[in-house]
């Protein structure tokens, strides 16, 4: 007599679906109250046709524009299965991301290790810790995805591995994400399709979810992906051997090309050398009052850059991604710049001038990345 067949299997593993429930409500919770962020019109120079935007991501609960990620790469995981009551979330992480997944694993009851680069910058860790993370170092950044997949293991815990699933985790065909907040906010100004959307690239969610967004509303942006020194992503768009050594600028730029960059999306990719992020870092603060952090300050040189080539009038949008405060001991340092061989002068007369006369003259004696 043949066995009878198995007609009803249940799930060895299913996490516990009243804690789900909960756990996403209060994501969606803490998505309500956080609302949107704020959009800058920068008070470009009389005369100059173009406008230029800056997107807050700073005013975020966790200070950043991971905050976003960070939300969206938990509920993926937890409508996944693959975190559930007391589950170790790990992730590898420059700082941001971190700093923003400890707070979701805080709100949440859930413990949480990153594993960083040693370099990270001691207020970042800080950070991380304050909202109840526990940090572990790695000397050599591209150990650290390794480094949490392993640390996942052994705790029986959960990788979120942000460079693999940014991409995937975030809706980018709307749900107030960023590129639907800053198409809406546009709305009622002179020029609502902005000609160029400039941003860095860290995981590459960021780009992958503005870039698939504009082709799904059939808008005519292009997306501008800037990239610092060390970085792998531009490199490797340009048919170049990838491999790099990583960058200095937090939170973007990679020594691999991350799984979450979509290059298919990007229209067009910019260097910029880390000490023109540290001129238009301190440019925003300096002219415009707006204490931003060095990858802000890669945003707006590749941004006033594209604006100088515009032949008519028409909009420029960028991001702010953090402040200031952040590289106290760092970035906004004069005698850590100046100890990283960084000379900034010579970039902030470039963009003296480009804000002023709309003109884009970079010497060809200056560093290019």
């Amino acid at each position: 007599m043949s066995a009878e067949p198995i007609w009803d299997v249940r799930a060895a593993r299913a996490v516990d679906r009243q804690w789900v429930n909960g756990a996403v409500e209060r994501l969606r919770a803490d998505a309500r109250r956080s609302a949107d962020t704020h959009l800058l019109r920068l008070p470009t120079p009389p005369g100059l046709p173009v406008e230029l935007y800056l997107k807050d991501e700073s005013t975020h609960p966790t200070g950043s524009l991971k905050h976003r990620l960070a939300r969206s790469l938990f509920l993926y995981a937890i409508c996944n299965g693959d975190i559930g009551p007391g589950t170790t979330v790990v992730e590898a992480s420059s700082g941001s991301t971190a700093v923003s997944e400890a707070y979701f694993a805080r709100l949440l009851g859930l413990p949480f290790v990153a594993v960083m680069a040693r370099s990270t910058s001691r207020e970042k860790i800080a950070l991380i810790e304050r909202e109840g993370g526990i940090c572990e170092f790695v000397d050599d950044p591209g150990e650290v995805y390794a480094a949490a997949r392993g640390l996942a293991a052994r705790t029986g815990g959960h990788y979120l591995d942000q460079f693999t699933n940014a991409e995937r985790a975030t809706d980018w065909r709307g749900n107030n994400n960023i590129a639907e907040s800053i198409f809406e906010q546009l709305a009622d100004e002179p020029h609502p399709v902005p000609e160029w959307i400039v941003v860095g690239a860290g995981t590459g969610g960021t780009s992958a979810t503005i870039g698939r967004f504009i082709r799904y509303r059939g808008h005519a942006t292009r997306l501008a992906v800037v990239d610092p020194e060390g970085s792998a992503f531009l490199p490797s768009y340009a048919g170049r051997d990838a491999e790099s050594p990583g960058s200095r600028i937090e939170g973007i730029g990679r020594p691999r090309v991350e799984p979450s960059f979509v290059p298919r999306v990007v229209d067009r990719m910019l260097g910029v050398p880390d000490a023109a992020s540290v001129a238009a870092m301190r440019f925003l603060s300096g002219r415009l009052g707006i204490p931003a952090g060095p990858s802000t300050g890669t945003n707006l040189y590749g941004a006033l850059r594209l604006a100088c080539e515009m032949r008519g009038p028409g909009s420029v949008v960028t991001l702010m991604c953090d402040r200031s405060e952040r590289y106290d001991a760092t970035f906004d340092d004069d005698a850590w710049v100046r100890g990283q061989g960084l000379d900034f002068e010579p970039y902030l007369e470039v963009l003296d001038k480009a804000w002023s006369t709309r003109t884009w003259t970079v010497s060809r004696d200056l560093p290019r990345p």
